[in-house]
């Protein structure tokens, strides 16, 4: 029987996700979806918004690919907004500290959330204070399809070797993990049969530099969050958990997939405010991110970073959501059989 051994950790996450076909084949530029005003309200909105500087939360430690993202497009939206956007990093609980401080921040938007995949799974796991409709969304930026890598100077040149040496020491191998319940390590475990130890800790940023230091032996991050790591030599791709190969610099590393591991895994990274925020001032936002979406600067560091612009609107995203919590729901019935 396959399992995950997790170190502070109280229970695993499986997570079986589709990753929409050829996100990791595009740049951010021609991965991105033609953002759109909203088109809830027609009419002209004569709220005063916003009049004084706006604060996202940030539920994770800085330096992830989250926090990169976010401070990159903070000034983009400062542009368009003409008041500055300031991120504030609030880590602990693997997001939901954050979250839950965002989510009853007065809703006058002043106050916003970075809302990642665990503002789905989190309040599924029963971890999380709150439930995912509790907030109201204001759009979705970006998805980041997942890589396997390893210290440049790890033995494994290969997935294959990495894949072998799990194989061979089950429940030896150690897994950094950027979150808890880890979302790439247990799909894979699952998907391949595997048997390693997952240590979780609060961001990608931590978890890396684990990985760079060999105190665990490999890593699952989004692309975007480890391309300068392995730009600079420190890090070794491997493997990417999507359908297809990625174009430019990592057109050489294979799938799962071509492995014959049939496993998918992304993030997605958008913005959400209280629940009780009035819709006028959701259209605001809404429209601010539509436009920063499409500053040249912003695409230029994204594509910088390997991160894929993929735009949605508030109400696209909230059914993205409701489609990702189906997979989530089932996932927690696993994870309370592995408890």
């Amino acid at each position: 029987m396959k399992k995950i051994s997790t170190i502070i950790a109280t229970g695993s996450l499986l997570l079986t996700t589709l990753l929409a076909s050829g996100c990791a084949n595009q740049t951010a530029s021609s991965n991105s979806a033609e953002p759109k005003a909203n088109d809830k309200k027609e009419e002209k909105t004569t709220v005063n918004y916003p009049t004084k500087p706006i604060e996202i939360i940030v539920p994770f430690a800085a330096g992830g690919g989250t926090d990169i993202m976010w401070r990159a497009l903070a000034e983009s939206m400062k542009t368009v907004l003409g008041q500055d956007v300031v991120i504030v990093n609030k880590t602990g609980g693997s997001g939901a500290v954050g979250m839950n401080e965002g989510l009853h921040a007065k809703p006058d938007g002043y106050k916003l959330t970075a809302a990642n995949r665990e503002i789905a799974a989190l309040p599924v796991l029963g971890m999380a204070p709150f439930k995912t409709f509790d907030f109201k969304f204001v759009g979705k930026i970006n998805t980041d399809p997942a890589m396997v890598v390893v210290s440049s100077k790890s033995k494994y040149q290969t997935f294959d070797d990495l894949v072998a040496d799990i194989k061979a020491n089950p429940g030896k191998l150690n897994f950094a993990s950027s979150s808890t319940p880890s979302y790439y390590s247990i799909p894979f475990a699952e998907a391949a049969n595997l048997d390693f130890v997952t240590i979780p800790f609060q961001g990608t940023g931590q978890a890396v530099v684990e990985v760079l230091g060999g105190r665990a032996e490999f890593g699952i991050y989004g692309i975007g969050e480890v391309k300068n790591h392995i730009e600079s030599g420190g890090l070794r791709p491997l493997a990417l958990m999507a359908d297809k190969r990625a174009e430019g610099y990592f057109k050489d590393v294979p799938t799962m997939k071509e492995k014959g591991i049939d496993v998918l895994a992304h993030a997605y990274r958008g913005l959400a405010a209280p629940g009780g925020t009035p819709d006028e001032i959701i259209t605001i936002l809404e429209d601010a991110l539509a436009k920063a979406a499409k500053d040249p600067k912003f695409i230029e560091f994204m594509n910088k970073q390997n991160l894929f612009i993929d735009y949605q609107s508030g109400e696209d995203f909230k059914k993205m959501l409701e489609e990702d919590l189906e997979v989530l729901e089932m996932v927690a019935e696993v994870v309370k059989r592995q408890k």
